[in-house]
Formats: structure tokens, sequence, C-alpha cells
């Protein structure tokens, strides 16, 4: 049986990889997070990669954490032309 980052090698999915990562995930159960700001009412085609590798990193026996963002998801993302534009926090509830 291959190891978690040989499957994630194997598909293309890992670029640059810290040394001991390997060894780390061969030794013991280790956590591992993502988060999504929530700046829209809903994840889009971006956010598959991400949630893609969390599900693998579950079925190879390590726990994933999915992260909503609270204060950061009402600043929005940011434009190269003008000014963030501020969630409400009842966008920002709808959003999460």
């Amino acid at each position: 049986m291959h190891s978690l980052i040989d499957e994630l090698q194997w598909r293309g999915m890992i670029q640059d990889i810290m040394p001991g990562t390997k060894e780390q995930l061969d030794k013991e159960m280790t956590t591992a997070y993502i988060g999504f700001d929530p700046t829209a009412d809903s994840l889009h085609i971006g956010h598959m990669l991400p949630i893609l590798g969390l599900m693998r990193f579950q079925r190879a026996g390590h726990r994933p954490i999915a992260v909503v963002g609270g204060a950061t998801g009402m600043i929005g993302d940011p434009k190269k032309t003008e000014e963030r534009a501020l969630l409400s926090e009842d966008d920002l509830q709808k959003n999460v």
C-alpha cells in the first residue's frame, strides 16, 4: 500500500512539499485544515481541489477540518481598482 503523499504525487497534486511531511503522515494521524471565507453564498469549482484533498487526507486515516471564516468574511475579496466591500452581518450569516 502506498502513502497519501505517493498518491497525491501520482495524481499530480503536489508541486512542493515541506521536508519531513511524508514521514509525519506515515508515522501518525495528523490534522489538516482548509479555510473558506464566506464572501459569496456558495462555494465554486475552485474550492473543489482543496475539498478533494481533505477527503483523501481523511481516507488515509488523518483528521480533516474545514473552517468557515467569520470576521475575515466580512472584508470581502480584494479588488485592484477599489476598496474592499464590507459584508453586513446578515449577508455574512446567509453566506455561512
